[in-house]
């Protein structure tokens, strides 16, 4: 524990140091961050003139990069929450590099042996010691299987779980600390966030998730010859070894290659577009970092996908939300985007609806009141969240990195073809995906779904009943009902009850008055006699008021108290 300590002390202290190089220790000072790391004030901010030049994004960007592998996804994916951040700060973290100094062919062969239980030569006829590609996480080999088939073999860097262990701790206190120190951290709930990113980057740690991903896009897309992906050679893949198929094509980040193999780029950017937009709208399973390094383009304009550690996934709920959305952005109807937030259950507090409506009403004029062939899809979503959030609503993740890959998608589209605009390719598809929610094939499930749930109430109804009587009989049945604010009613009530009370032992006194006061007018009483008789009464019936009211506040009292 005491070793364990030490390294958290030490890794914070060098995670200071980057940030205060980068012009940020002020900032962590003011936070409480260095006391609360028990580090001295003396990590402070001492950066050199060239670094404070530089734009807040470009700085946290180059302190992402120089920390490693954890921050450099960290920033990959904050640049996937333009809810939570500006975007010239997002614009910044979407340059972060991956690609590190690959690691030596020593370290290589070790890793591979110890997964795969046995020597490199007795597993590949043939291993490139040159990598193809090296990451943070990891680096790419290209290999020939003993069989003659050609591969690529992914290895994961040595010790880089324990290193992203390490971070992930430190990460997950920080969350904490500005949970419970800020107004920020209350709203939303960054150790929530903290916890995602956690689940995100132990599931690219493990390369038998991204196999199974690659065959779930597989059977996703077995009926489309225009997408295909790399088969997984399993037996030659673990957790920290990923063998496939190696996919022999042009890359998408080089262009000019596609022009000189006299690819057609308007087929192309269709394929990609439809493709996409087939695995939000209708998979719920899409690619979470879509960039043109893990696209590969075949013969007959064939889309290829590789790199699958980054998945995103949506629930039948949440894509069916998201089609609303689609829908009320194509008809340029405001409602339609308004209903599919609040069916979220992304509020965390009660917001003006109407005002809503207007802002996104407002929204619309100005971003939708282009011609549907100029609206850039992603750019709109990304500023229906960004109002969303000013609303402290909440946008779950997983939108947020659908907006993302919309977004990034578009560039792309827009460098192979100019006149092509996603949204319109969007509109059939997604036409076509309502009308199957209100098929008569999804109609008689939910009918038969609902026949078999009234067939079972019908079935425990008498058991229910004859239960619900059997406690009545034994005297074993209580029926609460609960009020809201009823401290409140209950106030309230008593206060008007004590001042009818009064008021009821006023008038009776009064009435009683009155009648002794007739009755003594009537009665055959001297002048002076009655005036003598009549104050008599007055008085006694005045000190009986006041000795009536007295008691009867102190019983008002006794029983609040009570």
């Amino acid at each position: 524990m005491a070793f364990d300590r030490h390294k958290k002390i030490k890794r914070s202290r060098q995670i200071v140091k980057v940030f205060a190089n980068h012009g940020f220790g002020t900032l962590m000072d003011r936070l409480g961050i260095l006391k609360f790391l028990n580090i001295d004030k003396q990590s402070r901010e001492y950066s050199d003139g060239e670094i404070s030049k530089l734009s807040i994004g470009a700085r946290l960007r180059l302190s992402f990069e120089e920390l490693g592998p954890t921050f450099i996804k960290l920033g990959q994916i904050m640049s996937t929450r333009p809810d939570l951040l500006p975007h010239d700060i997002i614009h910044e973290l979407e340059k972060l590099q991956d690609a590190v100094a690959p690691f030596p062919m020593t370290e290589v062969r070790e890793v591979i042996e110890f997964e795969l239980g046995d020597k490199l030569e007795n597993i590949f006829k043939e291993f490139k010691e040159e990598p193809i590609a090296a990451a943070s996480i990891g680096q790419v080999h290209r290999a020939i299987l003993l069989s003659g088939k050609d591969v690529v073999v992914k290895v994961q860097r040595p010790n880089i779980e324990k290193n992203i262990e390490l971070d992930l701790g430190l990460l997950k206190d920080l969350a904490k600390f500005v949970d419970n120190r800020t107004r920020l951290g209350k709203l939303y709930s960054f150790s929530k966030m903290a916890e995602e990113f956690e689940t995100t980057l132990t599931n690219e740690l493990n390369f038998r998730l991204e196999g199974e991903n690659a065959e779930t896009f597989k059977v996703n897309f077995m009926d489309d010859d225009n997408v295909i992906v790399p088969n997984i050679s399993w037996i030659h893949t673990t957790n920290r070894v990923l063998t496939m198929e190696e996919i022999k094509g042009i890359s998408l980040k080089n262009f000019e290659a596609l022009e000189q193999a006299g690819f057609d780029k308007t087929v192309i950017a269709r394929n990609l577009a439809t493709s996409i937009l087939y695995q939000i709208l209708r998979d719920g399973f899409f690619h979470g970092d879509p960039h043109p390094g893990n696209i590969m383009v075949l013969e007959n304009n064939t889309i290829a996908f590789l790199d699958l550690g980054m998945i995103g996934q949506l629930n039948p709920h949440m894509k069916n939300q998201f089609l609303k959305m689609l829908m009320g952005i194509t008809l340029k109807d405001s409602k339609l985007i308004v209903q599919a937030i609040v069916e979220l259950d992304a509020m965390s507090e009660r917001i003006n609806m109407k005002k809503l409506e207007k802002d996104i009403d407002r929204l619309r004029d100005q971003v939708l009141s282009v011609p549907l062939s100029q609206i850039k899809i992603g750019e709109v979503f990304n500023e229906v969240f960004d109002l969303a959030f000013s609303y402290n609503i909440m946008i779950p993740g997983e939108f947020t990195m659908l907006a993302k890959s919309l977004i990034t998608l578009e560039g792309l589209v827009e460098k192979l073809d100019p006149d092509l605009n996603v949204l319109e390719i969007a509109e059939p598809i997604a036409g076509k995906l309502v009308f199957t929610l209100i098929s008569p094939e999804k109609i008689g499930k939910e009918i038969l779904g609902g026949v078999m749930d009234f067939g079972n109430l019908i079935r425990k109804f008498p058991t229910v009943l004859l239960s619900f009587f059997d406690k009545l009989e034994h005297d074993d049945f209580i029926m609460q009902f609960k009020l809201k604010d009823a401290d409140r009613y209950v106030q309230k009530l008593d206060r008007a009850f004590s001042r009818i009370s009064i008021s009821i032992v006023l008038l009776s006194l009064s009435i009683v008055i009155a009648g002794i006061i007739v009755g003594l007018g009537l009665a055959d009483i001297e002048g002076t006699e009655i005036i003598t008789v009549i104050i008599t009464t007055l008085r006694g019936s005045l000190v009986l008021a006041g000795i009536l009211i007295v008691a009867l506040i102190i019983s008002i009292f006794r029983s609040k108290r009570l």
